[in-house]
């Protein structure tokens, strides 16, 4: 009896991501910007700073202050989003501001803060990743030190399936063991900077999980090197 073959949503092998698109200074008027696509899933993301925090008991005499602030635009979504801070979007701005902050050199800074908008233009899943990668960019692009980059990509278990860069057809996912759900953020040494659990999956998976990780996140690192080179003039 033939195997049954796993297939995709949208014909992908398990471990290839959607095509992905990046590009910087897309928001001529603020010090940094990018934009990062993993297929339909669009991210664009602005940096202001460093400049003095307000108010001043805000203000952290020994480093300065990343600050994240991550939103959904209501029409990114085919059913409107409602406008405005929510609970997810809160905790998905924190969680940004833990994956870039171990690569920021924030600490020549004391007193500032950095600001950095990420704002999702077209959602199709793994918009944590895409608004990860893009702010990774605009930073650089801002001119802020940073020790390496960082790269963002999610995996999945679809039942006993493990496949790289989830649409929100697999996130849907309800058959039989249901969808696991793991973004995970990296630097180009290969030090975890972000990881993240929704579902089920065991060791050996999650060995797994971060091999396919770290193989993914080298394409994406490839493409944020290209987008950066390419802003260069000379």
């Amino acid at each position: 009896m033939t195997p049954k073959v796993f297939k995709r949503p949208d014909g992908r092998k398990p471990e290839e991501t959607r095509p992905m698109t990046a590009k910087v200074g897309v928001i001529p008027n603020a010090d940094g910007s990018a934009m990062f696509s993993f297929g339909d899933t669009v991210a664009i993301a602005a940096v202001y700073g460093p400049k003095k925090m307000h108010p001043q008991h805000s203000q952290n005499p020994e480093k300065g202050t990343l600050r994240c602030n991550y939103n959904m635009l209501s029409f990114s979504v085919s059913e409107r989003a409602r406008p405005g801070p929510n609970r997810r979007s809160m905790e998905i701005s924190k969680v940004t501001e833990w994956a870039l902050e171990p690569v920021l050199m924030i600490d020549k800074y004391p007193n500032m803060v950095v600001d950095v908008h990420i704002n999702i233009l077209q959602a199709n899943a793994s918009t944590r990743c895409a608004g990860i990668n893009a702010a990774a960019l605009a930073l650089a692009h801002a001119g802020i030190p940073m020790k390496e980059m960082v790269s963002s990509v999610s995996i999945g278990k679809l039942d006993k399936n493990l496949v790289v860069d989830l649409i929100k057809e697999e996130e849907d996912f309800e058959e039989g063991e249901g969808a696991t759900d793991i973004p995970i953020t990296l630097t180009t040494g290969g030090k975890i900077t972000h990881i993240q659990l929704d579902g089920k999956i065991n060791s050996k998976e999650l060995k797994e999980v971060l091999k396919l990780a770290r193989k993914a996140n080298k394409e994406v690192y490839e493409v944020q090197k290209k987008a950066l080179k390419e802003s260069i003039k000379f």
